[in-house]
This record gives structure tokens, C-alpha cells and sequence, in this order.
């Protein structure tokens, strides 16, 4: 990568292994791994599902975009973001300065399957969760296709193989990026 180390951010819905397959992709691009919830997590000493119990979504996204505010102005790191994160124009403006912007697509069948034991995601927390998946994947769908640098449709395969495919499918773009676009690159 010529000396300097762009950011990845990894964008998509719960399910589409953000963070799993951010975590192997990290490795294999010599980048540090940092999850926006997790980090959100640590600073505030409460999990996602209190801080939203006690502060609502609102509360949360308000928490969620100071936390992008730091996040985003690092270097060298594969940041994972939360499914929401995009919902705000200022977020997706960060998002899109920050780094090269890889959506993670899946459908609302992979993610059912995916989430089936998840009880720890305040959104999921719904009676008909397809319902619920898919009104979200219908509001936030656009938004990430939006900002994408890149969209990688993910698979039932091995996290191993989908983060040696992504890096493959990435690794040219992200050699061609100028030095001095680090950060704030243009689109499409």
C-alpha cells in the first residue's frame, strides 16, 4: 500500500458479518480492527441494549455518531459500523470521507439465518423479525449502496474464503488510492 495506510469501513445490515469477517480482513490487510459498538461500549461502560433502554435510538445514534466522529479520523484501521449508522446524512458524510467504503450485502433470508440466536440486538427485538429486517433493509439498502466504494454480495462460505475473495476484489483499489486522498477520496 505505497507507505500509507488507507481505512476500510466495513457498512451493511445486522447479520451481514461486519464485524466477523472485518476481523479477518483486518488481519489480512495489516490494518487494526476497531467495531464502532464495541468501541461506543468501552467508552461509555454500558452495552448498546442499556445505553438504548435508557436513552432510546436517538440517545444511541446521537452516542453513535460522536463515536464516528473519532473513528473516522484515525488511520491504518478496518472500521466495522453498526447497521444504523448510515440512517444519518452527517454519518454517511463521515463515512464516506473517512475511508474506502465496503457494503456487505446479504439478504433478509441470510440474516434471519444468521441471527436466528441473536438476542442481544435492540432492533431485532420484534415479534416478526423478517418484518422487521426487511422494512429496515428497504429504508437502509439505498443508503448503503450510496456510499459505497465497493459492494460485496456475502455468501454461505467460510469467513476465511470471504475475506481472502474481499481483500482480492479491494487490495487494487486500495493501491490505486493517491497518498494524499487518504481520508477523503473521490467516489465511484
Amino acid at each position: 500500500m505505497s507507505g500509507v495506510q488507507h481505512n476500510v469501513i466495513l457498512i451493511g445490515p445486522m447479520g451481514s458479518g461486519k464485524t466477523s469477517i472485518g476481523k479477518q480482513l483486518a488481519k489480512l490487510l495489516k490494518l487494526e480492527f476497531v467495531d464502532c459498538d464495541h468501541e461506543l461500549e468501552k467508552q461509555t461502560g454500558a452495552s448498546i441494549n442499556l445505553i438504548f433502554d435508557v436513552e432510546g435510538e436517538a440517545g444511541f445514534r446521537e452516542r453513535e455518531t460522536r463515536m464516528l466522529e473519532q473513528l473516522t479520523t484515525r488511520n491504518g484501521i478496518l472500521l466495522s459500523t453498526g447497521g444504523g449508522a448510515v440512517c444519518k446524512p452527517y454519518n454517511r458524510e463521515l463515512l464516506e470521507a473517512g475511508g474506502f467504503v465496503v457494503y456487505l450485502k446479504t439478504s433478509v433470508r441470510n440474516q434471519i439465518k444468521r441471527l436466528s440466536h441473536d438476542k442481544s440486538r435492540p432492533l431485532l427485538q420484534a415479534e416478526d423479525r423478517v418484518q422487521r429486517l426487511t422494512k429496515l433493509a428497504e429504508t437502509r439498502n439505498p443508503l448503503y449502496s450510496d456510499i459505497a466504494d465497493f459492494v460485496y454480495t456475502t455468501r454461505n462460505q467460510s469467513l476465511k474464503m470471504t475475506a481472502n475473495e474481499l481483500k482480492a476484489a479491494i487490495q487494487p483499489q486500495l493501491d490505486s488510492l493517491p497518498t494524499s486522498e487518504c481520508h477523503a477520496h473521490s467516489r465511484h
